[in-house]
């Protein structure tokens, strides 16, 4: 994934690694493109959050885009005004770290229709085979389905994690 789309998604099951990919990954977009952010879509689990790299992020200069909630102790499921700069700013570069599942996936819904319509995508799915529930390729296959259900866009790579 050495060419990087304007827009890359990273989706998968709860515990497959989608931060820590996000992470790096936006770190080595960073060495290729100068305006680069990190949207955390992870509205369903506030635990790991790509705000525990926001000091990295900054000596990079990436951008994050995050709730002003995260990590902290108040869970509310809520996105800020500045997500929507993945698609309204065609300058940006970004990398999206999806909630797990088909229930953090419904949050990316609302930007589906502006991300196929520009067409400058992919959307990954990033899978660990030694979590439960993607343990066969039959479940893997299962869990890929509902993503892709719940969010409207389908999956154009796969990353293993």
């Amino acid at each position: 994934m050495k060419e990087f789309k304007r827009i890359t998604l990273l989706c998968g099951h709860y515990g497959s690694g989608k931060t820590n990919v996000a992470v790096n990954m936006a770190l080595e977009l960073r060495k290729q493109r100068d305006n680069v952010a990190v949207a955390d879509l992870d509205i369903v689990n506030p635990y790991f959050r790509t705000k525990d790299s926001s000091g990295e992020f900054e000596d990079n200069g990436i951008r994050l885009i995050v709730s002003q909630f995260a990590n902290s102790n108040v869970d509310i499921p809520a996105l800020p005004q500045d997500m929507y700069a993945i698609t309204d700013d065609k300058e940006l570069s970004v990398i999206i770290d999806v909630g797990g599942d088909d229930r953090g996936a419904y949050a990316l819904g609302r930007f589906a229709d502006a991300i196929k319509a520009e067409n400058d995508y992919r959307m990954a799915f990033v899978v660990n085979c030694y979590r439960p529930l993607t343990s066969t390729v039959e479940d893997t296959v299962v869990i890929m389905h509902e993503i892709e259900a719940a969010c409207g866009i389908k999956f154009t790579c796969i990353v293993n994690n």
